[in-house]
């Protein structure tokens, strides 16, 4: 939970230092700006607030781990759903009311995380995981969209180091095995979700992780 709300806390700075200029700035996210990615975030944080107030007695179906659907096929930016947060950002106009809209509900749904008991069971999309198994989730979450945000953003603040071990740990067990040590937290990351492209050499070092990768999360 202290990891969750680190990475989280580090994810609403880096969109707090954004100048207007980079909201509409690519995303790592296809066929998100940054200002569509950051009204994601909205939506995710609502997410977390919704969650953590919907209490259940019923015996967990996922983890952290199992929380994720793992997909072979890479996303198109034409799911309904991305359709809608593109058009919800661009209402917005003014970046920041997007901003305070965040920092709003935001802070929001990280008090409710550190007030909310880890062994406590909730509800979302018609699963149930213990808080702590959530928040832990939620972490990759945080980490992976910090590094959409700042992908084509220079000097922008970088993700918590514990964040993107964490992160790296999750997806080597989603992939079945270790990446190559050569890599960094941050490139094993885009690589393994297929957020970057490996080089050739890359490609080599990977060996039989090569066939599984990359994952699409959902």
């Amino acid at each position: 939970m202290d990891l969750f709300s680190r990475t989280w806390t580090a994810l609403r700075a880096a969109v707090a230092g954004l100048s207007d200029e980079d909201f509409g700035r690519p995303s790592g996210c296809t066929g998100w700006l940054v200002r569509d990615l950051v009204c994601h975030l909205v939506v995710d944080a609502q997410d977390v607030l919704i969650t953590l107030a919907t209490p259940t007695d019923r015996e967990p179906t996922r983890d952290a781990l199992t929380y994720w659907d793992v997909s072979d096929t890479p996303p198109t930016g034409d799911d309904p759903l991305d359709a809608l947060t593109v058009r919800l950002a661009a209402a917005y106009e003014d970046p920041g009311l997007l901003k305070f809209h965040l920092d709003d509900v935001g802070s929001a749904a990280g008090r409710a995380a550190l007030l909310a008991d880890p062994a406590g069971r909730v509800g979302t999309r018609d699963e149930v995981l213990t808080v702590g198994e959530y928040l832990s989730a939620y972490v990759m979450e945080w980490t992976l969209h910090h590094l959409d945000l700042i992908a084509h953003v220079p000097g922008a603040r970088q993700p918590p180091a514990e964040g993107l071990s964490r992160s790296r740990a999750m997806l080597e067990r989603l992939a079945g095995g270790p990446f190559p040590s050569s890599f960094s937290d941050t490139d094993a990351l885009l690589i393994g979700t297929g957020r970057r492209v490996p080089t050739g050499a890359e490609q080599t070092e990977l060996g039989d992780l090569a066939s599984g990768v990359p994952l699409y999360l959902g």
